[in-house]
């Protein structure tokens, strides 16, 4: 049986820097998804459908609604923080 062992970031306190960088990176999280999707044979419909491979979230990041925009910033905000957990350091360049 699989058991999640993911590492513990629930300590690591990020950056106003980095914390301004998980939006964008939710949104090229969205694009990749979507790309993929796209490139799947996936299209626009009301509703998900896998069978005839329709979703509701082939939309731009910024017309998503807060929920699956959720999801992506989460995804971005614990790769964030399990980068820094695990020793790096993340700086922008001038």
């Amino acid at each position: 049986m699989y058991n999640p062992n993911p590492v513990d970031t629930s300590r690591i306190v990020l950056s106003e820097e980095l914390l301004g960088l998980t939006e964008e990176i939710a949104e090229n999280v969205h694009d990749i998804w979507a790309a993929g999707r796209i490139s799947e044979g996936w299209i626009y419909g009301e509703k998900r459908d896998d069978s005839k491979k329709t979703t509701p979230c082939l939309i731009p990041y910024s017309e998503l609604p807060e929920s699956e925009k959720e999801y992506d910033r989460n995804t971005a905000l614990e790769t964030l923080k399990l980068i820094v957990a695990l020793g790096y350091k993340i700086e922008k360049e001038d």
